[in-house]
């Protein structure tokens, strides 16, 4: 039986996302831009996704819908900059996701200036270095929830008393798409300003997103056509995905045990495996993700194990799944000031809220047979 640990990289879509997007396809199917009456129906069924994602960041704002996690932070980065002076200051944490790298270096050609926050070796934002960098010129701060790699809780109010401190009209976005539906959110009492999600994180369909904004944000559309989306976002919208997400969001466990399966998972490799590295927060600490963890396994490369434990029908991660066949290591562990060892050896194990015990202990017991064989190979 497959024992699927790689759930930051994507989600198997639920019994209830496929049964919502059948409909939408089969019965649902009107253009929502259409005045009749099923097309109203269609409409309708958006807008009521628009305010479950609403309740479940505790503040109202509007919701536009996207193609993914990373058109949001595209939409809500240069988004927001095309608003602003050039000139300015955008302030990146040095482990966010490379929708927000990439989209805050592409700023720098537009006049701005960007700059990385350093991160603490527990890959936590370095608040120090942060306020350092405040200055009164800063428009944009980017801070994810949590990081897709180490599953570090970045502090986000910590970070908002900052910009409230030394440039309050500088915006706050937030990548929550490690975070949402994981950790309870309260977008406007955090001094929020906007938060990227996407479906396919949390049981959802791919090709679809959302980006929640504050009513202080004023975007520029990237994405130039019929208006749809308050004329922010252009193109006919997904219905049948943005379907799938209403009902991941609706079907998602309030209640489950990841943090139980993530501790479990590393005691055990810890007890037979006493040498292994973790990347990141202490497990046990209130900074590190529920259902994230990240370890070394020295000296077998990330590469030779994943592939290894492959044969197996175990899948697991080494980084960000957009990323990870570039070749160039994690650009996080190296920011968290790692050796090139420790980073060579890395691998992310995620959960899903649907795991048991059972799925756990067999993986685990693959990962620890594996490292054994082939650590005895190992030429490094």
């Amino acid at each position: 039986m497959i024992k699927y640990l790689d759930n930051s990289a994507t989600t198997r879509p639920s019994a209830a996302v496929m049964d919502a997007m059948r409909l939408a396809m089969t019965d649902g199917y009107f253009n929502p831009s259409a005045l009749y009456k099923p097309a109203v129906q269609a409409e309708k069924r958006m807008d009521d996704c628009r305010v479950l994602i609403q309740s479940k960041l505790g503040a109202k704002g509007r919701v536009i819908f996207t193609s993914s996690g990373t058109e949001a932070d595209n939409l809500a980065t240069l988004g927001c900059l095309s608003q602003k002076r050039t000139g300015g200051r955008i302030l990146y944490t040095a482990g966010e996701h490379p929708a927000v790298i990439e989209s805050c270096n592409a700023a720098v050609t537009l006049g701005f200036e960007a700059v990385g926050i350093p991160l603490l070796a527990n890959g936590l934002v370095d608040l120090a270095a942060l306020e350092r960098l405040l200055t009164s010129d800063t428009l944009l701060i980017c801070a994810m929830q949590v990081n897709n790699e180490t599953g570090a809780l970045q502090p986000l109010q910590a970070i908002a008393a900052l910009r409230d401190t030394h440039c309050p009209e500088a915006l706050l976005h937030v990548d929550g798409v490690q975070g949402f539906l994981r950790l309870p959110f309260q977008a406007e009492r955090m001094g929020i300003d906007s938060y990227a999600l996407s479906a396919h994180k949390v049981h959802g369909p791919k090709g679809v997103g959302a980006l929640w904004i504050n009513p202080r944000v004023r975007l520029q559309p990237r994405i130039y056509g019929g208006g749809q989306e308050s004329g922010l976002r252009s193109g006919t919208q997904n219905t049948p995905g943005i379907a799938g997400l209403h009902a991941a969001i609706a079907t998602y466990p309030a209640r489950h045990a990841m943090r139980d399966l993530k501790l479990r998972l590393y005691e055990h490799l810890r007890e037979a495996i006493p040498t292994l590295a973790v990347n990141g927060p202490d497990p046990y600490s209130a900074q590190a993700a529920d259902h994230i963890i990240n370890i070394s396994f020295a000296p077998v490369r990330s590469e030779t194990l994943l592939h290894a434990l492959e044969a197996k029908e175990v899948y697991i991660g080494n980084g960000a799944a957009c990323s990870s066949r570039l070749g160039k290591g994690s650009h996080v562990l190296r920011a968290m000031g790692l050796s090139n060892q420790r980073v060579q050896s890395a691998v992310r194990f995620s959960l899903n809220p649907f795991l048991d015990q059972q799925e756990i202990d067999e993986a685990v017991s693959e990962v620890i047979q594996s490292y054994q064989l082939l650590k005895r190979y190992n030429r490094q």
